[in-house]
């Protein structure tokens, strides 16, 4: 393993292997990447290397054997968000062609199931911060791409709701009027400078200052947009609290949220793997290397055996070469060569096209020849850390007690927890029975916002992956274990005796960066954006990263365009 800042000269490495596209990174946007040079070169011999040793990159599979039976789990990218609305033609072409259909998901996902039990979605209040601890279920708060509508959130009016906080009476009632009736907080401006004002304000500073919140009653808010943006409050622009239905702006007379957050809002959060979106990456690997799994639908990927033996035979057309790390990409006069590292020894292949879909961050640090300001823009792309925890507990009776099947934690590292989706595919069936053992899916995003106000998003961010570096098991082990023991206990959880397995995924470690006005202006991170994705000679840049924003149909996209331009020339 290679040293921080450690070169490595390969220079004089000789020529192992000959491809005709070699692509560094085998998550979804490089496995797309090498489908659609397939579409386009059909006798096309690829090669695609990952550090990992999986496939996949963010949608990564959990696997758990539990009471008897397998219980799966998303160890990343979750789910298809707006598959209807938001899949260009790009993404549509590659569904079609794996013969995936996001209908067939609106049978599979159980939309009522947690509410015919009488749950809902719940709210915790820790002691530490609020003075007394509590949870309150019962909350009205749809989600960003809700999975829940009106009728299946089982919610309590906000008046009732809002009455069984542990806050002060004048608290409650802040609240109140700010989710029922709130005023013109930015009486007397003009729309457009409202929107300048609620752009270069964080919804924090917003509920404090403008609002008159006090510090406890906007805490209520902090781990509100985590799971989303990757940003708590503190970092969380007005402007896009308000564009996602966050409460504070029905008096102010804006402009209706654009179509794609309207459909965002609007469109069922629904279109589900059971192991999230690792349920397509092994679909796009199944074609590329058909030896590799049995079957051929979206419904018997659910629980096909990969054979990873086959991954990287001489004989395919396709090889997907895992653990293997990319050091060195550079042009030549008749292609593209990439060096790696893999079982501590270096090798050099060449392909007549080269495809970089990894981070952008560290392509800088492999394709030396980039000018400066382009190798900059890639550097801009910083990661907001983000973990997805997986527990499979022995059962889900403390919830039924609770009355919830997911808690919001105001003011709690894991800012999420809950069980997971209902969903029923391909012979795989979401364990229903309240007494056996289930998968709890945990969020916790460790931007050290509060800190000091000054520094910005991107150094923030910078500081979070180090906090998640810095962290053992052993540490994240402890933190789940406290903070479910603080969550369900008064329901009859106990830690040591219900938690049967853990899996931390610290997603390498997050997001992609997305355009946050607090930090930056809009033109000025379009020019970065396109900037930072432009092809040098024979090799092109994509992943989610290039489309700076952390979803699948980013990815395919910036996929087919890197493609579209190594096959142009």
């Amino acid at each position: 393993m290679g040293l921080d800042g450690e070169t490595f000269d390969a220079s004089k490495l000789p020529v192992s292997e000959k491809y005709d596209l070699v692509v560094v990174g085998g998550g979804i946007s490089g496995l797309s990447a090498a489908w659609f040079y397939r579409q386009k070169k059909p006798k096309a011999r690829i090669l695609i290397l990952d550090n990992h040793d999986d496939f996949g990159g963010h949608a990564k599979r959990n696997e758990f054997n539990a009471g008897g039976r397998m219980i799966l789990g998303y160890g990343g990218s979750e789910s298809f968000q707006s598959p209807k609305a938001l899949f260009g033609p790009e993404t549509q072409q590659l569904m079609k062609g794996l013969g995936v259909d996001v209908s067939r998901f609106e049978t599979a996902f159980d939309r009522t199931f947690y509410s015919g039990l009488g749950l809902s979605r719940g709210v915790f209040f820790d002691a530490e911060t609020f003075g007394k601890a509590g949870l309150v279920n019962g909350d009205p708060q749809p989600m960003v791409a809700d999975d829940l509508n009106d009728e299946t959130r089982n919610a309590r009016p906000w008046r009732e709701f809002i009455a069984d906080f542990p806050l002060p009476e004048s608290d409650r009632a802040a609240l109140l009027q700010l989710h029922e009736s709130p005023p013109d907080y930015l009486a007397g401006k003009s729309t457009d400078d409202k929107i300048d004002i609620l752009r270069k304000t964080s919804y924090h500073e917003f509920l404090v200052k403008y609002v008159g919140l006090s510090v406890a009653a906007a805490q209520f808010f902090r781990n509100r947009p985590c799971d989303f943006t990757g940003f708590c409050s503190d970092g969380f622009p007005a402007f896009d609290a308000y564009s996602i239905g966050y409460p504070g702006f029905a008096g102010m007379n804006l402009l209706p949220p654009d179509e794609e957050m309207t459909a965002e809002l609007e469109e069922p959060y629904i279109y589900h793997f059971p192991d999230g979106n690792a349920g397509l990456v092994r679909m796009i690997v199944r074609s590329l290397v058909p030896d590799v799994a049995p079957g051929n639908t979206m419904d018997d990927i659910v629980l096909a055996k990969f054979d990873y033996s086959r991954l990287d035979l001489p004989g395919n057309q396709v090889r997907v070469r895992l653990s293997s790390t990319a050091v060195d990409v550079r042009n030549t006069a008749d292609g593209a060569e990439v060096t790696y590292i893999a079982g501590g020894k270096m090798t050099k292949v060449s392909g007549q096209k080269a495809i970089l879909a990894c981070f952008n961050m560290i392509i800088p640090h492999l394709f030396k020849e980039l000018p400066e300001p382009q190798a900059d823009a890639l550097r801009q792309n910083v990661k907001l850390p983000l973990v997805y925890t997986k527990v499979i507990i022995s059962s889900w009776q403390p919830f039924i007690k609770a009355g919830v099947h997911e808690i919001y934690c105001a003011a709690r590292p894991y800012s999420r927890v809950k069980l997971d989706y209902p969903v029923d595919l391909g012979g795989y069936t979401f364990p229903r029975d309240p007494s056996q053992p289930a998968c709890l899916h945990m969020v916790y995003t460790p931007i050290p916002f509060g800190e000091d106000p000054s520094m910005d998003g991107r150094t923030l961010a910078r500081m979070g992956r180090g906090i998640l570096l810095g962290m053992s098991f052993e540490d994240h082990e402890a933190m789940i274990r406290d903070q479910l023991t603080e969550l369900l206990s008064p329901y009859g959880f106990d830690a040591g005796k219900d938690i049967l397995a853990i899996t931390v995924n610290r997603w390498s470690h997050g997001y992609s960066w997305s355009y946050n006005s607090l930090y930056e202006d809009e033109p000025g991170a379009e020019a970065t954006i396109a900037r930072a994705r432009e092809a040098r000679g024979n090799v092109a840049i994509a992943n989610s990263d290039s489309d700076w924003a952390p979803y699948v149909p980013g990815a395919v996209s910036q996929a087919w365009r890197a493609v579209e331009e190594v096959t142009a020339s």
